[in-house]
């Protein structure tokens, strides 16, 4: 996998949100605006890349037992400070994520690519993997607030849209329309995205008993493994 198809992947084929359904919890609570979902995404993407070129340049270091409390640590460094700051400079962006800022600690996105990627690869790779998957969950993030935010409450970045602004779709700012949105999206991208899955073929080189069988190419291995798999 060359640089930049480490960094698309976390655009579609391996979209945190709509493919690896992870960080649901605040996909759906900070996407009612377009607002909240870049400052979300924005501060996820900081924490994210900055916990992957650290981790990555301790992973021969971090005892492996101890790995996964080391990985929290320090992510949770990094979201204190990103919360400081967002206290600081925008008091309203952080007042209106309110605890969903600090519960990036427990982000399964930022913690599944530590041990996924960052464990087991470069800074540069593991920094270009974050910037990727942060990448991918401001847009999906984005995505979703814009028809919630357009749709349920008439507005673009907090201006009125004409028509919309008098005819809003209310339920779409709620929890069911946090959840209808996301499955939408969801069916989209396995509509036009899926990849046609390989062919498994069946043979003598998968048989467990195939060094007991006297046949170079035992035709009953194939068939008995193929019916095992129709009946599953």
């Amino acid at each position: 996998m060359n640089k930049l198809q480490n960094f698309s992947k976390g655009l579609i084929k391996e979209n945190p949100v709509l493919v690896l359904v992870l960080g649901t919890c605040p996909t759906l609570a900070t996407s009612t605006s377009v607002l909240n979902a870049l400052g979300m995404g924005a501060a996820a993407t900081i924490v994210l890349i900055c916990s992957n070129i650290v981790i990555s340049a301790l992973r021969k270091v971090i005892p492996d037992k101890v790995r996964i409390p080391c990985y929290i640590v320090l992510i949770a460094g990094f979201v204190t400070m990103v919360q400081m700051l967002v206290k600081a400079f925008a008091p309203a962006l952080d007042e209106s994520l309110g605890i969903y800022l600090p519960l990036i600690v427990v982000n399964c996105i930022i913690l599944g690519r530590a041990e996924m990627f960052a464990n087991k690869n470069t800074v540069v790779d593991s920094a270009i993997d974050a910037v990727g998957m942060g990448a991918g969950f401001t847009l999906a993030l984005v995505m979703m607030a814009t028809i919630r935010e357009v749709f349920g409450n008439g507005t673009f970045l907090g201006f009125e849209i004409p028509v919309l602004i008098d005819n809003k779709i209310s339920i779409l700012t709620m929890a069911p329309g946090g959840f209808f949105v996301f499955g939408l999206l969801i069916a989209l991208v396995n509509k036009f995205g899926k990849h046609k899955p390989k062919k498994k073929e069946f043979g003598c080189a998968g048989c467990p008993q195939a060094a007991a069988c006297g046949r170079a190419d035992c035709g009953g291995c194939a068939g008995q493994a193929e019916a095992e798999v129709s009946a599953q």
